[in-house]
């Protein structure tokens, strides 16, 4: 159990009608609290990097990324490495070289038109470079680049459309649009378990939920027995961080070893990583 390619991880879930957990990684301490929580639940785990964290890290990709393997390559259970949400072509084609077996290309701010030609496009690239690739259709909130709602009108995947444009693209993985959206911080998203359904029987290829931070578990629960096999999850760990680090320092405002802080910071992500894994293998 080490470094395992993304692609197995979500195909063995699809097989078992279950799910696998991609956790989205900004510090070294998201690194070692996600895979330290997959380890006391004992299940596999996705480490992704999006593009906005890579600006972050002043758009440097490599140091995060070989941190991140580096942390998967000795844990104790399958930890897979994804390059998520990239809009930046110069990025995408970094993501073999920096060791990614996976990359989600994010074209979703464009008409259909120019997303399906500009997904096929960069799934091309992926699978000569011997990438597994995720793309978008429809609306998920919580986007900084569209002010829509995720309940918004015509917002939502279509599943004759999600057929069409995974035949067309070739990519390997679907993120649809079902009622979620990306930063919330209260957990009161309610999901279209009809549509999710109706996406697994239209789209050949395993759905994506993005934005799970925000559903309760019972939704989550719900969503994968419909038929999502990747869930992502993002805020929920950086409200854990960020509430730790804020008690602490007030607990203790002379405060100024960032590892007084940012240590308990990482064990309170070990305990919501684990708490999800939990949840979603009941």
């Amino acid at each position: 159990m080490s470094l395992v390619p993304t692609g197995d991880l979500v195909a063995r879930a699809a097989a078992e009608h279950s799910c696998v957990t991609a956790f989205n990684v900004i510090t070294l301490e998201h690194a070692e609290g996600i895979v330290t929580g997959a380890e006391a639940a004992g299940r596999p785990v996705i480490l992704q990097i999006s593009e906005n964290a890579v600006r972050y890290h002043g758009g440097r990709l490599t140091p995060l990324a070989l941190a991140a393997s580096s942390i998967a390559q000795t844990a104790t259970v399958d930890v897979a490495l994804h390059l998520d949400h990239v809009t930046d072509i110069g990025l995408l084609h970094q993501a073999a070289d920096a060791g990614f077996s996976s990359v989600m290309f994010d074209a979703g701010a464009l008409s259909y038109a120019d997303n399906l030609a500009a997904t096929a496009s960069a799934a091309r690239w992926a699978h000569e470079a011997g990438l597994w690739i995720e793309a978008e259709l429809g609306y998920v909130g919580g986007k900084p680049d569209s002010p829509a709602s995720a309940h918004a009108e015509g917002v939502r995947t279509d599943p004759a459309e999600a057929a069409d444009y995974v035949a067309r693209t070739g990519v390997d993985a679907l993120a649809v649009a079902v009622g979620s959206s990306h930063a919330m911080t209260e957990r009161s998203a309610a999901l279209d378990h009809t549509l999710i359904a109706r996406l697994r029987e239209t789209v050949p290829v395993p759905l994506v939920l993005h934005g799970s931070s925000g559903v309760p578990d019972a939704e989550l629960r719900a969503a994968v027995l419909a038929g999502m096999v990747k869930i992502n999850i993002g805020t929920a760990l950086n409200i854990s961080l960020t509430h730790t680090v804020r008690d602490v320092l007030l607990r203790e405002p002379a405060l100024t070893d960032p590892r007084k802080y940012l240590g308990p910071a990482r064990d309170a992500v070990v305990i919501t990583v684990r708490d999800v894994l939990t949840v979603l293998a009941t």
